[in-house]
């Protein structure tokens, strides 16, 4: 099942069920995570609630978003509770483009990028048993809800960047119950908005590359991930046309790491288990635009689609001035 937020033309929030293009209402529920909060308190899964309560009325999905009137698949009423964080090399692949930007000269163990090194165990360590915890994967933190963008919505990069790349991704995301217990809401395409240039500089700069927006939908695909994902990555013109095209793949099948391993060492940690709170996780990618040279200019539009997830996310790029920042003594 795919589920999307988004308004109504007199700007009430809406869930609704995708099938196609229609989007069916899901009554009752105005949001996404009161829709998930009600799944916890019942015991049910979210597609069987959201079914059950599946209404008469009909719209486009295409026209909501042609009237931006899509959300981001889930949100927090206070961005302060919503986590955005992510992993890094995770996917089969992934460590080639890293390792380029951090090479060390040299072959042997000793003498691997700290990229390749880590991507290395990763592979010998990231898939363990159930229930059991494998080696832990490089991890970031990318903002709050606050950076986060629906289908539509512009990408805005501050003027100090040195580059705005997309990173064509698969997040989870999550609400966590009373008790402390993290439950996966389902999983949507990501776009992992970064700054290469600047993480190319120095390794240690990866945490500055990453302090941007993000693109996060339009729909959540509830249930467990496909082992294996397909979708396209794009860049397109001011105009509309295709500037820069690849393939890219997903889903355990392509990771170095299980969904599982994944989860259990970001939830670890208390500080991500306060109850109430939202998290979307981004867990990784192998393909980039800036590995191949693009750097994309303000005005052109990201484009990511996999028709596991629905339609496609699409977020133009804009540049927008970043004031220094003054501190005033109290």
């Amino acid at each position: 099942m795919l589920l999307i937020q988004y308004t109504t033309p007199a700007g009430a929030r809406r869930v609704g069920i995708l099938d196609g293009d229609a989007v069916v209402p899901v009554d009752g529920h105005a949001t996404m995570l009161d829709l998930a909060n009600a799944a916890i308190a019942q015991g049910r899964g979210l597609a069987a609630l959201a079914g059950a309560g599946a209404g008469s009325g009909r719209d486009s999905c295409a026209a909501i978003a042609a009237q931006g009137r899509l959300l981001a698949p889930i949100d927090h009423p206070d961005p302060a509770h919503c986590h955005v964080t992510g992993t890094g090399l995770t996917h089969l692949g992934s460590a080639d483009t890293r390792d380029a930007m951090h090479r060390t000269i040299g072959g042997d163990v000793e003498r691997l990028s700290d990229s390749m090194a880590m991507f290395r165990l990763g592979v010998e360590g990231g898939r363990p048993a159930p229930g059991t915890a494998g080696v832990q994967p490089e991890w970031f933190y990318k903002g709050d809800g606050s950076i986060v963008r629906a289908s539509g919505q512009a990408l805005d990069m501050p003027d100090f960047s040195l580059d705005g790349g997309e990173e064509p991704e698969i997040a989870g995301l999550y609400v966590i119950g009373a008790d402390g217990q993290p439950y996966r809401a389902g999983f949507a395409l990501g776009n992992e908005f970064s700054d290469h240039v600047t993480e190319r500089q120095n390794y240690l700069y990866l945490a500055h590359a990453k302090l941007r927006n993000c693109g996060v939908g339009p729909a959540l695909l509830v249930g467990e991930l496909p082992a294996h994902v397909e979708g396209v990555s794009r860049v397109l013109d001011a105009g509309g046309r295709v500037r820069w095209e690849k393939p890219f793949v997903s889903g355990e099948q392509n990771m170095s790491h299980t969904i599982g391993n994944l989860e259990h060492h970001h939830f670890k940690y208390a500080l991500f288990r306060r109850p109430g709170d939202v998290h979307i996780h981004f867990f990784g990618t192998a393909t980039l635009s800036f590995a191949d040279g693009v750097s994309v200019r303000a005005g052109e539009t990201f484009e990511i689609a996999s028709p596991q997830f629905g339609p496609a996310l699409r977020n133009p790029l804009a540049i927008h001035p970043a004031p220094f920042a003054q501190v005033t003594a109290l």
